[in-house]
């Protein structure tokens, strides 16, 4: 049965950092630099060495803190953390995140350490995510330690990703921040004390901001429980996965990282599938999958149509359709006529349709459109080589009019400098998905389909 996510994780009136630092560089100091940047709401520091920090009244203790505290941000020593955690349940904290390590991950004495913790929380009202985590980033709440200008924080999109490594996920969001994807959160969880994937999943099914959840997993304490909420969310909200540790040397990479029983892959990748979870095996996959399924319709079957200025580029996506046993139907009679009537004989209108290297945006406006219209195809893929001197960049326009217009997946595959970049980013900001190569614009295709089905 999945444990109750407070929603003042996510969403919370007053915060207070316990172990906030006056010295630069150190967690307690750049967790709360992010909540006096972001938070609108009461900010307590608790540190018994100083009266106030960044303009932040400080206590001794939480429990001298007036008013009632939603979220605690723990990050002092490991030594401490049993009392500090004795005083969130005596102050009725009902939401706290630890981010100090030093517990399950070291073995059997630091399994015991943490066993010691959930004795604290037994029977109250407050819940823990972590330790050994960093947290969380949803909103004005950002308990990411690594400075901003060190690392990216993404706007706002329909990706929730949590992840039982900190350090991996802190890197992805870098990079999808980069990228210009948005998130609606951001979960590291750690060695999952209290919460775990499971209850988090089930939170986010009910989270109206967050249109697919993707997972970084290293191991499964509970699996009947992770089957049983897994199987209910993706009734109605996809769930891709990528799991760690399916070498033997993985697996005991993942037992000194975050204490999590790793398991045989064989296990993972059946009850993913029992489940309805998406097993992707690269990070490539995950996020491809998961931008598609964050800004696309599911198609309604695996009839794609591909649309290119380059013959290559088309035979490659073919490849990859037929290896994913994805449907490739040649354009039925109206838009086969259409396509006669309106481009040069040496245009090629089976499917790939593909325009040759002398097509302009109007080319494309035809292809793309006749194939979205007719009953014949569930999804289009339009490669595009911007770099062509007769494709005027009003081609992204039209894509874009189109992407609104039909209640289709359209999906990009592009590539190139400065130039093609600038398209792409605009392609991206209006919700239509870029890929650089033929076979990842197929295979996210193919993962929307696999959901559907």
């Amino acid at each position: 049965m999945a444990m109750t996510v407070p929603k003042e994780f996510f969403s919370p009136k007053s915060v207070a950092v316990i172990g906030a630092s006056r010295t630069k560089g150190k967690v307690g100091h750049e967790v709360l630099k992010n909540f006096v940047q972001k938070f609108k709401g009461k900010i307590a520091c608790v540190n018994p060495k100083a009266k106030s920090i960044l303009g932040k009244a400080c206590y001794p203790s939480i429990r001298n803190v007036s008013g009632k505290v939603d979220l605690a941000v723990i990050t002092t020593s490991a030594a401490v953390v049993p009392q500090v955690l004795r005083d969130c349940v005596a102050k009725k904290v009902p939401a706290v995140i630890l981010i100090t390590s030093g517990f399950g991950e070291l073995g059997d004495e630091g399994q015991h350490r943490e066993q010691d913790l959930k004795k604290i929380i037994s029977g109250s009202k407050t819940r823990v995510i972590g330790p050994n985590c960093m947290g969380i980033m949803s909103g004005a709440v950002d308990t990411i330690f690594n400075p901003a200008e060190k690392q990216k924080r993404p706007g706002k999109g329909g990706i929730a990703f949590l992840s039982q490594s900190g350090a991996v996920g802190s890197t992805i969001i870098d990079w999808l921040a980069e990228e210009g994807i948005g998130i609606s959160k951001f979960i590291s969880y750690g060695n999952q004390m209290d919460i775990d994937e499971s209850d988090l999943i089930d939170a986010l099914k009910k989270d109206k901001d967050t249109k697919v959840i993707t997972l970084y997993l290293e191991g499964v304490k509970d699996g009947k429980k992770f089957l049983s909420n897994a199987k209910a969310t993706t009734k109605s909200k996809p769930i891709i996965a990528i799991k760690a540790g399916k070498t033997s040397a993985g697996q005991k990479a993942v037992m000194s990282h975050t204490g999590a029983l790793a398991g045989a892959a064989e296990i993972y990748s059946g009850a993913f599938k029992q489940a309805g979870v998406i097993e992707v095996q690269t990070w490539e996959e995950l996020f491809d999958a998961a931008i598609a399924f964050g800004t696309q319709p599911l198609p309604k079957g695996n009839r794609l149509a591909i649309v290119t200025d380059g013959g290559g580029f088309g035979v490659l996506a073919t490849d990859q359709a037929e290896k994913l046993g994805i449907e490739l139907p040649a354009p039925p009679e109206n838009p086969a006529r259409i396509f006669k009537q309106r481009f040069p004989e040496y245009v090629s209108t089976k499917n790939p349709i593909d325009l040759t290297g002398d097509a302009d945006a109007e080319r494309y406006r035809i292809s793309i459109e006749e194939c979205l219209k007719s009953n014949a195809y569930d999804g289009v893929i339009a490669i595009t080589l911007f770099q062509l001197p007769s494709l005027d960049p009003k081609v992204v326009d039209i894509m874009i009019q189109l992407n609104k217009k039909y209640k289709k997946p359209l999906l990009v595959c592009a590539t190139g400098s400065s130039y093609s970049q600038k398209l792409m980013k605009k392609l991206e900001a209006n919700g239509i998905p870029v890929y650089p190569t033929p076979e990842r614009a197929v295979t996210a295709f193919a993962s929307l389909y696999k959901f559907k089905r």
